[in-house]
């Protein structure tokens, strides 16, 4: 025993020693793992258990499969509280997919054998058993908190059966009444605003129904029936009417910009590009022209600088190219950009003179006539037929104006 417990603490050192460098991830994914298996654990326990249930369902007329059922209930006890059947449940309780399902089943797997072996009987109920009372992740219906104190209820039930108590069901939540739409209160008994209490037929009290859509607080649907207004709106005889924010000094935009009115509110928008503040939306809002346009008549117009201005590029070569508020000189024709001028655009050989293109037109072909030479003189046939060709087809050519043009032209790039 001394001897085991030596090897082991060996091999346990070394793996220490092996995983040092990794130990500040392997905290960090530890951290995370914690995390990630609390975010939600009585919602995690309640789909564990639920799981479960159905594998038991899904297992209840199996058996060993084993072809002589008496005798194996004989002499391996029952199938029906064997570990066989849990190991087939635990194994189909969680997708693999579900991180979170899996850690808790690997965390709970001795009260999961001591429910199956021992407490089933006595506790039928497995999500009670485990995540209420063992585990205390979750509460009974109707409580929520560390301690599981009952939700505000009322004859209706739980928040007069108009809402849900914040974090009932689990260890989480403050308890209080999350009303349904068109309700508050403590107890979501009272009417929300913008909803009023409908007549009931009866003695029960009437639901909450919506107000017009203006109406803050109201007797009924119609427009004319409102007692307060929402914001943007103000009251006149009954009924909410919009105010116009951008006719009087509530509103608020930024430079540049303009009011533009809406029912209940107002929304500033960008004014046109040819203006420098303005009035409302296009160039005849403006009040004042920003640069590159001009007034004419009652809206501010593109300057035409290409137009207007004498010499709106002073450079050689250069062509004017109006924009929408601006402009831009450009190359002419023919010409590119070097160091900020316009230079002519020239081919590869235009400097050269011709005296020049001649003597490269020579060792260029004296280059092919050597190259294909060399393969004929290897002996090759079909080098040997195109170097006679080549050479009678380039002599022929080279004594006409037309050979001379064409190589001209192709050796100068034009």
């Amino acid at each position: 025993n001394i001897q085991s417990g030596t090897l082991f603490l060996t091999k346990v050192n070394a793996t220490m020693w092996w995983a040092w460098p990794f130990l500040p991830a392997l905290v960090l994914l530890s951290e995370l793992s914690v995390v990630r298996v609390q975010t939600a654990p009585c919602q995690t326990c309640r789909k564990l258990t639920e799981s479960f249930i159905k594998g038991l369902e899904r297992t209840a007329t199996k058996n060993f499969g084993g072809g002589n059922t008496a005798w194996e209930e004989e002499k391996l006890a029952k199938y029906a509280s064997s570990e066989t059947r849990l190991l087939e449940i635990v194994e189909a309780a969680c997708e693999k997919a579900d991180f979170e399902c899996n850690q808790l089943l690997e965390q709970i797997e001795d009260q999961v054998e001591t429910w199956w072996f021992h407490r089933q009987q006595e506790a039928p109920d497995l999500f009670e058993w485990l995540c209420i009372e063992e585990l205390r992740v979750c509460c009974p219906p109707g409580s929520f908190g560390p301690d599981c104190k009952e939700c505000p209820s009322s004859p209706g039930g739980v928040c007069g059966g108009l809402g849900r108590c914040e974090g009932e069901g689990t260890r989480l939540g403050d308890g209080e009444c999350v009303c349904d739409p068109g309700y508050s209160g403590r107890l979501c008994q009272s009417c929300a605003d913008g909803y009023y209490r409908e007549k009931s037929s009866n003695d029960s009290t009437g639901a909450c129904a919506a107000c017009y859509h203006s109406c803050k607080k109201c007797a009924g649907p119609q427009d004319y029936k409102c007692l307060d207004c929402k914001p943007g709106w103000i009251l006149h005889d009954n009924k909410c009417v919009d105010i116009d924010e951008c006719g009087t000094e509530l509103a608020r935009c930024p430079s540049n910009t303009f009011c533009h009115n809406t029912e209940g509110t107002y929304e500033c928008r960008g004014c046109d590009q040819a203006c420098v503040g303005c009035m409302g939306s296009g160039p005849a809002r403006c009040k004042k022209c920003a640069r590159g346009y001009k007034l004419r008549g009652a809206k501010c117009l593109d300057v035409d600088e290409c137009r207007d201005h004498a010499i709106a590029c002073p450079g050689l070569n250069e062509a004017c190219i109006n924009e929408e508020g601006s402009f831009h000189c450009d190359c002419a024709n023919g010409f590119i950009r070097r160091d900020s001028i316009s230079d002519p655009n020239k081919g590869l050989f235009d400097d050269m003179t011709d005296d020049e293109v001649l003597v490269l037109q020579q060792m260029f072909f004296g280059v092919v006539i050597c190259a294909i030479a060399t393969l004929a003189a290897k002996g090759d046939m079909v080098f040997t037929a195109i170097f006679i060709g080549g050479v009678a087809a380039m002599a022929g050519y080279w004594l006409t104006e037309k050979g001379d043009v064409m190589l001209d032209g192709f050796l100068k790039g034009r």
